[in-house]
């Protein structure tokens, strides 16, 4: 059975005085969690441990990137997170401060046999 993406949501967070990507990124994920309601799973008898959960986190320096810590922010599949070069570091020159902003998109994979699903016409 092949894997199918079935969900795709995006976030943003940000860390205005600590300097710390990963707090950023957690806040990413959790802007990206909450807009998504995942009802199918029980609608269709789909088990959450069948689904595989990808996060993409952009920062601009993905190197510093706690990715065990950003796991543990998925409550749900078997989730994989990797970094990238992305997002922003905001410089306030007046008050020599960086502001580090975080995007993050999570995507949902199941198992799902493409024969067993059919796109009805509206009626």
């Amino acid at each position: 059975m092949m894997e199918h993406r079935i969900i795709l949501e995006m976030g943003t967070g940000n860390d205005l005085y600590g300097l710390d990507y990963t707090k950023a990124a957690k806040r990413a994920i959790q802007d990206a969690l909450h807009h998504s309601s995942i009802v199918m799973f029980k609608s269709l008898d789909i088990s959450h441990e069948d689904m595989r959960v990808q996060v993409t986190i952009g920062v601009q320096k993905p190197e510093e990137l706690d990715i065990a810590a950003l796991t543990a922010e998925l409550p749900r599949g078997r989730a994989q997170v990797i970094g990238v070069v992305g997002g922003l570091d905001v410089h306030d020159p007046e008050n020599n401060q960086t502001h580090f902003i975080a995007t993050a998109a999570i995507e949902a994979f199941v198992p799902i046999t493409a024969a067993d699903w059919k796109l009805s016409s509206p009626t």
